[in-house]
């Protein structure tokens, strides 16, 4: 291997050694910026990194002022460039209770964001994981994870609307539940005043190739060795959307990651790069890490060296 093809390879661990959960990278003018759930960042939620090359970052900062002085939980940032604005996307509730969704803008990548007072999920219980996208034809979507106790496996399940204005959503509707034995979140586990085997799929992040979207996203409990990213795919954005295999065929423990999960994807030298968090080897913090997106068999899987 020359010193060139090694210089250029991305690192097998941890790309920063702080905890950065629920990783989004956005590519901005030639350059990267990641926003992950941290806690507070010098007084704003959500820490900001930036890199030229998805293998040296540096800090940022915090990303968002907060919306209240009282304590909230700020989860899982994505963030959409339109119109020369930055509109970021977020969760925000007490521990892992009443989250909404909720959407802040910027006049740069790194902020600060401003919220805009605008609850974008009243109606739901709990509303976690916004992935703004933005199709070929144009039209933005905004997926998200969502609490329900219907079907076979009830728990948090994936759901999309139109994004009208980057700031309202049109008509949800669901568009993956869980299907198998390993999104099992917590058997037995009490909510809405029933218990329930809890089945969980979150995380979601599109990606459209060759006139089909991709969905990724993270089942299972975020905690344990289980959780992975598994792989659907539909005609149109709304769905409906099917597992080609029904599994954790993106991403799983091994191959020294621990509970990997919570992806999205970028782009390096026409390579699809993807950013997901695993856990440290003492089991105390999510880190950031990257890996290429191998699509040579029709369906993504991430490629280890």
């Amino acid at each position: 291997m020359s010193d060139a093809v090694a210089a250029d390879l991305l690192p097998t661990g941890p790309l920063h050694e702080a905890y950065f959960a629920d990783p989004f990278v956005l590519k901005h003018e030639g350059r990267y910026y990641a926003y992950g759930t941290a806690g507070l960042v010098d007084g704003r939620a959500f820490g900001v990194l930036t890199s030229a090359d998805l293998r040296e970052w540096q800090a940022c900062g915090g990303a968002l002022e907060p919306i209240s002085d009282e304590p909230r939980d700020y989860w899982a940032p994505e963030v959409a460039y339109e119109d020369g604005q930055f509109y970021m996307y977020y969760s925000v509730g007490i521990g892992d209770q009443g989250h909404h969704l909720r959407v802040a803008v910027a006049d740069g990548p790194a902020g600060p964001f401003r919220d805009l007072g605008l609850n974008l999920t009243p109606d739901e219980p709990f509303a976690i994981d916004p992935h703004p996208f933005r199709a070929s034809s144009g039209e933005w979507f905004l997926y998200f994870a969502r609490d329900d106790l219907g079907g076979e496996r009830p728990g948090t399940v994936l759901c999309v609307a139109p994004l009208r204005g980057m700031t309202r959503l049109g008509e949800v509707r669901t568009v993956l539940r869980a299907s198998g034995d390993w999104q099992r979140y917590q058997s037995g586990r009490a909510m809405y005043g029933g218990v329930h085997d809890w089945h969980t799929l979150e995380g979601a992040f599109v990606v459209e190739r060759h006139g089909q979207f991709h969905l990724l996203y993270s089942g299972g409990a975020w905690t344990g060795e289980g959780y992975g990213v598994g792989h659907a795919v539909a005609d149109h954005p709304l769905g409906p959307f099917h597992e080609p295999q029904q599994a954790a065929t993106v991403l799983r423990t091994g191959a020294g990651l621990t509970g990997p999960g919570h992806a999205s994807v970028t782009q390096r030298g026409g390579e699809d790069i993807l950013m997901f968090h695993a856990w440290n080897p003492e089991h105390t913090k999510r880190q950031l890490h990257a890996a290429p997106l191998d699509w040579s068999g029709g369906v993504p899987r991430v490629r280890r060296s």
